[in-house]
């Protein structure tokens, strides 16, 4: 006969965490990709210039590198954290997303080159965000 204390109950399951520290701990994800994507930018983007003089001045390559750049930062941060490659996949297309959306109106003249460096990277958080929500499970555990 076994008998169940309440040490070894306790170890079965540990308690559940509220609700508060599992929005915090989403936060503070949403955060650490903000600061990887940062990182990302600005370790990367010094090479792009000696690799491709005059690469400023080109609008649609420079954002475009810019999403690269920022994407490879977030993106080895999440496998750091050892997350699957899914998740991955999604929040790397949620960065590129805006630019690629704004090549419209820059096509059209309706934007200019630096509207849409711009806009791709405001538009960029909510489009993170919206990933993370999407898969909130995975960013809240």
């Amino acid at each position: 006969m076994t008998t169940s204390t309440p040490d070894s109950t306790a170890a079965e399951h540990p308690p559940a965490r509220s609700a508060t520290r599992k929005n915090l701990r989403f936060a503070l994800h949403y955060a650490e990709m903000v600061v990887a994507m940062l990182v990302g930018m600005f370790a990367l983007g010094p090479l792009w210039s000696l690799a491709w003089p005059g690469l400023a001045d080109l609008a649609v390559p420079s954002a475009l590198v810019m999403a690269t750049n920022m994407t490879v930062g977030m993106a080895l941060w999440m496998r750091l954290r050892r997350h699957r490659w899914a998740p991955i996949a999604e929040m790397s297309a949620a960065m590129f997303a805006p630019f690629l959306l704004l090549l419209v109106p820059y096509a059209f003249g309706v934007l200019s080159g630096h509207g849409l460096m711009m806009g791709g990277h405001l538009l960029m958080f909510p489009a993170m965000l919206a990933a993370m929500l999407w898969r909130h499970h995975e960013y809240r555990h």
